[in-house]
């Protein structure tokens, strides 16, 4: 288990750290679903939260606002990311509880 870690560590460092068009600082946000300014916030959170309700007119809204297409992509990357580590950590300890810590 603890190769797999470090990959998905690696994985979300490359993706936070790592060089892009949105800021390093938009980026944690975004993967923590923090507060950004709207309309970002809103579409980070259907991305965390909500995702089969993101609509287009979600994405001209942040076009709109002056973000990117590929600040945009960067954005909704980091905020499933996110989301998806929430929910990886969660099973994890939710395993470990089931099974014990020497079952993983």
């Amino acid at each position: 288990m603890e190769e797999k870690e470090k990959l998905h560590q690696a994985l979300v460092s490359r993706v936070l750290e790592g060089d892009g068009r949105a800021s390093r600082a938009e980026r944690r946000a975004a993967f923590d679903n923090a507060t950004l300014t709207e309309p970002i916030h809103g579409l980070v959170s259907k991305v965390a939260k909500h995702p089969t309700q993101i609509t287009d007119d979600d994405v001209a809204a942040v076009k709109a606002a002056g973000l990117s297409e590929d600040q945009i992509f960067e954005l909704v990357v980091c905020a499933a990311l996110g989301q998806a580590t929430r929910q990886y950590r969660s099973a994890l300890a939710a395993l470990t509880i089931a099974v014990g810590d020497g079952g993983l």
